[in-house]
């Protein structure tokens, strides 16, 4: 379409999931995943299940961060006594997440030797090449369905390049060797991944799992490892796909790696749920992982978490750090809010903010945001201009501007997002 002699450029969307539709479930609460459900976001604790105060606090601070299901290690029998005890825990904080357990070597003991455990969690997940070999691992892999099937439990069948199965790598290698044109021993490696993955989801179908309880994951830490082995795996299966790198590191790498990766195949339609890996850097909350996941799946405008806030980078017309403060302040204050705000000011978190540092944009970008302050820059009067809903409001002046400005956003809070009581 033209207009004028220029082309019209259609606003890239993201494609449209291809996956059924899975269910997680604790108690009154239900995670709906894949199909046309939202892109949920798990984390994953690090704390030794072992300690159940400690578990349950990091679980509650991940849930409260935004987290709809929280993975923990459940890899010796006092992890697995110590489950139940966890999930009481959280039952008395009000915190009603879906736990995930997470089982490698040694799951099919835990789960039938600590039955309160197997029915404390609402899914397991199972690595197909830590279940045992051959034989051994057929049985093993089996008496885990069995228990799921028997408390009614979702499964995530989690392969993962660091744990591949051996035995079926050397096959798909062998087999390799005969072709005519054999694949490069990368490609040999995505597609046994896959099998791994399907042949397992076949294994568990087979002993009476229905489709729907039934997510996988091929995870890797290279960024485009992970791009080309989930077009493959979506290309191959509808079933729910969780999606992440397995490694992605630490601050800004695994950042900018996971925002790589995800943004790419979210924007495919593939992954249903998606979990950032990141390595925290000393002193830095659990929950940042679940932060960077909820900004990746707002950035591409696939959900909403929180409100957003527009600044400016600063440049040599800037005066000083006060927008860079006031960005600051702003966002965290919005963010600390959300737990309360979600259930008392429905739709806040599609608010859109700006912070501005000087003229050249400032205006500009407030307008465009549902409030808006420009600070002034170097040579700029000492005013601030504050927009709401695209219009001029008011302007403020003095040293109180910040505080000032923040009373602002609350009170437009309350006033547009409030909940209306019928009477």
């Amino acid at each position: 379409m033209t207009m004028g002699g220029f082309s019209l450029v259609d606003v890239a969307t993201p494609n449209a999931r291809r996956s059924r539709q899975a269910r997680v479930v604790w108690g009154a609460r239900t995670v709906t995943v894949g199909g046309d459900a939202p892109v949920r976001v798990q984390s994953m604790t690090n704390t030794d299940t072992v300690d159940v105060i400690g578990t349950a606090i990091q679980v509650k601070a991940l849930a409260l961060a935004g987290s709809e299901l929280v993975r923990i290690t459940v890899n010796t029998p006092e992890a697995a006594q110590a489950v139940p005890h966890v999930r009481e825990q959280l039952d008395r904080m009000g915190i009603d997440v879906p736990l995930v357990g997470d089982f490698h070597y040694n799951g099919h003991r835990l789960l039938a030797d600590y039955p309160a455990c197997a029915e404390a969690l609402s899914k397991y997940r199972i690595n197909p090449g830590n279940v045992g070999k051959g034989a051994k691992g057929d049985k093993q892999f089996a008496q885990m369905i069995e228990v799921a099937l028997r408390y009614n439990k979702p499964v995530r069948i989690g392969v993962n390049w660091g744990s591949l199965d051996q035995e079926l790598l050397a096959a798909m290698m062998d087999e390799n060797a005969s072709r005519v044109a054999p694949w490069d021993a990368k490609q040999v490696m995505y597609q046994a991944m896959i099998s791994s993955a399907l042949q397992s989801a076949q294994a568990a179908c087979e002993l009476g799992m229905a489709h729907e309880q039934i997510i996988l994951s091929c995870k890797v830490s290279g960024v485009q490892d992970l791009i080309s082995v989930y077009r493959g795996l979506a290309q191959r299966c509808d079933y729910p796909l969780h999606l992440g790198l397995t490694e992605a590191g630490m601050a800004t790498k695994g950042t900018v790696a996971s925002a790589a990766a995800l943004s790419i195949l979210l924007q495919e339609g593939i992954g249903d749920t998606i979990r950032v890996s990141l390595t925290p850097q000393p002193g830095e909350a659990r929950t940042q992982e679940v932060v960077v996941a909820q900004e990746i799946l707002q950035a591409l405008g696939l959900r909403s978490f929180a409100p957003s806030v527009t600044a400016c980078p600063g440049c040599g017309r800037t005066t000083s750090s006060t927008f860079q403060e006031l960005t600051k302040q702003i966002d965290d204050f919005l963010r600390a809010q959300m737990p309360v705000w979600r259930v008392q000011y429905p739709g806040v978190e599609k608010l859109k903010v700006a912070v501005m540092g000087c003229i050249v944009n400032g205006p500009g970008e407030s307008k465009h945001a549902d409030i808006g302050i420009s600070l002034p820059g170097t040579g700029e009067a000492l005013a601030a201009p504050v927009y709401i809903d695209g219009e001029k409001a008011m302007t403020l002046r003095g040293d109180g501007i910040s505080q000032a400005f923040q009373q602002i956003v609350e009170d437009y809070i309350d006033r547009r997002f409030a909940k209306t009581v019928v009477v």
